[in-house]
Parts: structure tokens; C-alpha cells; sequence
């Protein structure tokens, strides 16, 4: 059964880590995150709405995954206090093998061709979900930017 058949199930409340790496070769700057999942429009969207900090900033977010059996062309939409300049990114929306929601988008970077931007969601079982968030260079090379692992705390 692939994610896009049982993201409904990711809703409820959430407790987990973050870690968010600036440049590929740092370490990664750690912390807490929560999120609360929703289901939205009946059913057809699902939204995660998170929280973390970076360096003791508080920082949040909501990502908006259609919530459908096959990918589209504008699966997740996202908005971040950290990385989306005041922006919503849209997304490409991919199925990997494993079965994994992913989108792909692109984004500007001063004094650069366009650099992408990855965004994966995988469901570890009913518990525990995983959101992970790639730079992909213009010449391809992809790097960690964001990996936030989720255990459930509490249903809807």
C-alpha cells in the first residue's frame, strides 16, 4: 500500500526531532518539533502544521499535500518561517519505488542558475512519519536540508 493510500491515517498530533543542515558539509543544527495533522477540503488535502526552532528561534510551517492516488502536477504547497522568503512553493508531485509522496520544485538563487528543492514524505507505519527536504544543485547533486521524524502523541 503506498503513502497516497493511507496519509489520511497521519491524522492526530506529533512529537518528534529536527535537524537542519545549512551547508552539506555542517553538522546538523538540532531540535524539537511538533506538528498537528488535519484533514481538509473533505478529505482531499492533508495539512501539517510544525514547529521548530533553530537555535532557540522559534520557527513553524504548513505543508499542504493533496491527498490523492496518483501524483499531479501541484501535489504540496509550503510555507515555512525559515526557508520560503515570505513565498508559497508548489510542488511537482512524484511516487518514488518505496512508495513515497515527493515533490520537486525549483527556486532562485542569487548569482546562480535555479537551484531545486525536494520534498519527501514517508509513513514509518501508523506511528511514525518522516518528512525530508533536499537542495538539489544545478548540476544535479543533491544535499540534506531538513529531516523531521514524527511518533504520534495523540489521534485527531
Amino acid at each position: 500500500m503506498s503513502v497516497r493510500q493511507r496519509i489520511d491515517a497521519l491524522a492526530g498530533k506529533w512529537n518528534g526531532d529536527n535537524r537542519l543542515w545549512l551547508m552539506p558539509t555542517d553538522p546538523a543544527r538540532e531540535s524539537k518539533t511538533t506538528a498537528r495533522v488535519e484533514l481538509a477540503a473533505g478529505g482531499g488535502f492533508v495539512l501539517i502544521r510544525y514547529d521548530w526552532a533553530d537555535e532557540g528561534k522559534p520557527q513553524d510551517g504548513v505543508l499542504i499535500v493533496r491527498n490523492a492516488e496518483a501524483p499531479s502536477d501541484d501535489d504540496i504547497a509550503w510555507v515555512d518561517s525559515f526557508h520560503t522568503g515570505g513565498k508559497i512553493m508548489h510542488f511537482r508531485g512524484e511516487e518514488d519505488a518505496k512508495g513515497r509522496i515527493s515533490g520537486f520544485t525549483t527556486y532562485e538563487a542569487p548569482g546562480s542558475p535555479p537551484w531545486g528543492w525536494r520534498i519527501v514524505l514517508s509513513v514509518d507505519g501508523g506511528d511514525e512519519f518522516r518528512v525530508l527536504m533536499y537542495n538539489v544543485s544545478p548540476d544535479g547533486e543533491v544535499y540534506p536540508a531538513v529531516e523531521a521524524r514524527y511518533e504520534r502523541t495523540a489521534g485527531v
